[in-house]
């Protein structure tokens, strides 16, 4: 792989660091750097934004986690790129999964802090969890993300560039557990060739078990 980074085709990836399959998703991402010339770009989207104004459709349950736990993660991340730089954002997404996913803490106040402390950021960015501050900066990197794949879908969203210059965009993949090595080559070169074709928008099957975070 060239040591060069600029020489390597950047995946843009948008996240909220709640979502369980998108954290499989980006660990897939994190494989497909070692096995393709790719560099991922690590970019914030919200469930919390996305779902703003349909949160009364939604079930009550789910509502409860939109307007109490996530806002604050992706408040903290956008803060931490803010202050300190794009270069943040993908070791603070992957303390922030480890914690949340992995580890079994969920999105608390307490794990985000130690997520922080993990990557060396200031503790004192764990006060934008509740605060606006930077929520114009949030909104806007959310529908960068979003205007790419539409309206209909959730967390992540991937955009490389494609042949004739345009980016192509698409929601996922989720998969679980995420693939290694030749595998997560096979997923990546086979999801680039159906999101390149024009008019395909989907293929789903039902989900037969939750993530498996190794």
């Amino acid at each position: 792989m060239p040591e060069n980074s600029t020489s390597r085709t950047p995946a843009d990836f948008w996240f909220d660091p709640l979502c369980p399959w998108a954290w499989m998703t980006s660990r897939w991402m994190l494989e497909v750097e070692k096995v393709r010339d790719v560099e991922v770009r690590w970019h914030v989207m919200s469930l919390a934004v996305l779902n703003e104004s349909r949160l009364d459709e939604l079930p009550e349950e789910y509502q409860e986690m939109m307007r109490t736990k996530a806002w604050g993660p992706v408040r903290v991340v956008v803060a931490a790129q803010q202050k300190h730089g794009d270069e943040v954002v993908g070791p603070l997404y992957t303390a922030l999964g480890t914690r949340f996913h992995n580890n079994g803490e969920g999105p608390t106040r307490e794990a985000v802090a130690g997520a922080l402390a993990d990557v060396g950021l200031p503790a004192e960015l764990i006060e934008y969890a509740d605060s606006d501050a930077y929520d114009k900066e949030l909104r806007a990197s959310h529908q960068e993300g979003i205007d790419k794949v539409g309206q209909d879908v959730g967390t992540p969203v991937i955009a490389v560039p494609g042949p004739d210059g345009e980016q192509i965009a698409f929601f996922g993949p989720v998969v679980t557990p995420a693939p290694k090595g030749e595998e997560a080559a096979k997923l990546w070169d086979g999801t680039l060739l159906v999101a390149s074709i024009p008019g395909f928008y989907e293929i789903k099957r039902t989900r037969t078990q939750g993530p498996v975070f190794d």
